[in-house]
């Protein structure tokens, strides 16, 4: 009976986000509905005895503000502080200065399509530092593809090697990696070197040359002749605030350092290399934005700006949590319901009973959330709302929780580059002039190639 309901309501809940309903009222109500339930069938509990408020319904409302209370105190202001320096960034023009520093070296390859499959990687590692999909997209548009179309490649090849950088999450900055990190047990940097790096490291030559033949050979099918052009004469559309500030943001080349100071204290000061001297993720974002306001300072002359231009850093924040935090606790919330039902207790009970074990459940809910992200257009709706489950599964079957959540989340970030309606192949192809659905034309076969590197990868690495 318990299943049954739990499929019913997990049916429903999935049905409505795929509807394009608000994911966090969404998890938060089929939350509410299996605890409800949960209580009335005498399946489980919500609070222990000695934190319970003495009535059922009431705890429901208490276990959401314990949810808030503990995330936004840890995890939740280490998203926020991470939003807020990149949006930082972003205002004062540092992270156009750190991709157009970066993409002059590609100009000594000859061959266009090396030069779009190098793009493609040096996108990966900018991704360390500028932790946004789309707005990596967006200052590579402006900057790198009228240089790829005056090479030679066709508008639809580079945007779709633009457009798929980003598909590994893979800084110890991200929102994604920080929350695997902390299921998983680790810190984010620990957990950055021991387990993304060594799935980066096989994903991204991989992935490079699945661009290169994947836009070469359908460049010829298209018909597409290579001939070099003028780079003024490429146009990119150019209509959003933020694009044309992306196109016309010329800072100082020396701002291209100040993306990277956070990611560098965080790996400099942690137990990789100088573990005497302890750095956190807000206190690395803090600095990096005081060393901002300083050199913006230099460059303005202008204290009262100066300071104003910070009210950027708060938005972030406040962005961060309407938009990532409470999705995480939503799905947290979805968890603990599902839990107190006995439903995951069952699933587990029933894979190890027919062999399917940890790999199998693994391989599901991998499966689960790369459909979820193709259809939703969204990498940390699906990750986040079923992340929260690792660490259960993980304890009754045995497996490390890092084994489970480390496909999990770079499959979402994957994945959501085949997804039309997601953010980045929506700024990419519109800056373009093309089509999203013929974008993920071509994002697909590269795209699929890194997602079954992930899965394999960490079988064989990991498992």
């Amino acid at each position: 009976m318990n299943l049954l309901f739990t499929a019913l309501i997990v049916v429903w809940a999935a049905w409505l986000i795929l509807k394009k309903y608000k994911p966090q009222t969404v998890l938060f109500v089929a939350g509410g509905l299996l605890l409800a339930g949960s209580m009335i069938m005498s399946w489980g509990t919500i609070l222990p005895a000695g934190k319970s408020t003495g009535m059922w319904s009431f705890d429901i409302f208490e276990l959401i503000r314990t949810l808030f209370a503990n995330r936004l105190s840890g995890l939740g202001l280490n998203i926020m502080a991470v939003g807020g320096f990149a949006r930082y960034m972003d205002k004062i023009g540092a992270s156009n200065a750190l991709v157009a520093l970066t993409i002059r070296p590609l100009m000594l390859l000859k061959s266009p399509y090396i030069v779009m499959s190098a793009c493609w990687v040096l996108g990966m590692f900018l991704g360390l530092a500028i932790n946004s999909a789309s707005g990596l997209a967006m200052l590579l548009m402006v900057t790198m593809f009228p240089i790829l179309v005056a090479l030679g490649v066709s508008r639809i090849s580079a945007t779709a090697a633009i457009a798929t950088t980003l598909c590994l999450d893979w800084s110890p900055s991200d929102t994604g990696t920080i929350f695997a990190a902390e299921i998983a047990g680790f810190d984010p940097v620990i957990y950055w070197h021991t387990f993304q790096i060594p799935i980066a490291c096989a994903v991204i030559p991989c992935v490079a040359i699945a661009h290169y033949l994947t836009q070469k050979i359908m460049d010829k099918r298209d018909g597409h002749i290579v001939r070099a052009l003028d780079p003024a004469e490429v146009s990119v559309n150019i209509e959003t605030e933020d694009e044309k500030k992306a196109a016309l943001s010329h800072p100082p080349k020396i701002y291209a350092l100040l993306p990277i100071i956070p990611l560098a204290l965080i790996l400099i000061f942690s137990p990789l290399c100088i573990p005497g001297i302890k750095m956190n993720i807000i206190m690395a974002m803090l600095m990096g934005t005081a060393i901002g306001m300083i050199a913006q300072f230099f460059r303005t002359r202008d204290l009262k700006e100066t300071f104003s231009e910070i009210q950027i850093f708060f938005d972030g924040m406040g962005k961060q949590l309407a938009n990532v935090i409470t999705i995480v606790i939503a799905g947290e919330f979805f968890a603990k319901g599902l839990t107190s039902t006995g439903s995951i207790d069952a699933m587990i009970q029933g894979a190890q009973t027919t062999g399917f074990g940890a790999s199998g459940l693994t391989l599901v809910m991998i499966a689960i959330i790369a459909v979820c992200a193709i259809l939703m257009g969204s990498g940390n709706a699906p990750f986040f709302a079923f992340a929260n489950l690792v660490p259960a599964i993980a304890a009754k079957t045995g497996v490390a929780a890092s084994f489970m959540v480390l496909p999990m989340h770079l499959i979402a970030s994957s994945a959501r580059a085949i997804s039309p309606i997601t953010g980045v192949i929506i700024v990419a192809s519109g800056m373009a002039g093309i089509s999203p659905f013929d974008l993920v034309k071509r994002t697909a076969i590269p795209m699929a190639v890194s997602c079954i590197l992930i899965v394999v990868a960490n079988f064989v690495i990991f498992g």
